[in-house]
């Protein structure tokens, strides 16, 4: 688990689909990549001007945390990829960024392999590539 790619909003990006993928596989919000233009985003959060200007660059420093649009992003992701960037940020915030990554690096662990989970589809980047390659839908998780 890498901290830089902890993003702004609480996302854990090491075991986001986007940057795990072999293919245009994202940096991560934090990330510089000097050698490439900045990453086109539509996420409003990794943008915004408070972000940019706190100490922590979480948002959990925001007056307005957690605000209707993290409320509306954390419910997608409690409701299908089985995390919640707000529970993130809170334990962040109280247990500080060493502490987070040990929980997640412990929480993501895969069991055959000890590769990371996505949870995006509960699949490890690793060992179960040819699962993710026969799923039908591949940002879901098998119930």
């Amino acid at each position: 688990m890498d901290e830089i790619l902890i993003a702004p909003c609480g996302m854990n990006c090491n075991i986001c689909t986007a940057h795990l993928r072999k293919e245009r596989a994202c940096p991560g919000c934090r990330v510089v990549v000097s050698n490439k233009p900045p990453t086109r985003t539509r996420c409003v959060i990794k943008n915004c001007a408070v972000i940019k200007t706190n100490r922590s660059g979480f948002c959990y420093e925001c007056d307005a945390f957690p605000c209707a649009r993290m409320q509306r992003l954390d419910k997608r992701y409690r409701t299908f990829y089985h995390m919640s960037e707000i529970a993130n940020l809170v334990y962040i915030k109280e247990h500080g960024i060493v502490a987070f990554l040990k929980k997640e690096a412990e929480k993501w662990r895969c069991p055959e392999c000890g590769g990371g989970i996505c949870c995006h589809n509960g699949i490890c980047y690793t060992c179960g590539l040819e699962k993710l390659r026969a799923k039908k839908h591949k940002l879901r998780w098998e119930e």
